[in-house]
């Protein structure tokens, strides 16, 4: 539909901004920022929940996934002795 719009001064520069910026037609950019604006007139919109799709990862051979906490263990206690190791060598305590 064509029509005649009289748009304030500091409308139409942002709207030209935007253009120029967005590398698109003024006439796009009209009509999104009007849409936009009366998307937002008339009050929120039920938010669509939230959805987690699961997926099977999997492990790889030979990891079993009952012994992950031990697994976890042994990385913190290696850290650990780690951490020491490097402070008795820089004469920490």
């Amino acid at each position: 539909m064509r029509t005649t719009l009289t748009l304030d001064d500091d409308v139409a520069a942002l709207l030209r901004e935007e253009a120029h910026r967005s590398k698109r037609p003024f006439k796009q950019v009209v009509n999104q920022a009007i849409r936009l604006g009366l998307r937002a007139a008339s009050g929120p919109t039920e938010p669509r929940p939230f959805r987690v799709r699961a997926r099977r990862l999997g492990l790889r051979p030979g990891i079993d996934p009952t012994k992950l906490n031990q697994l976890a263990d042994e990385l913190e206690t290696e850290e650990i002795r780690r951490t020491y190791a490097d402070q008795l060598r820089h004469g920490g305590a």
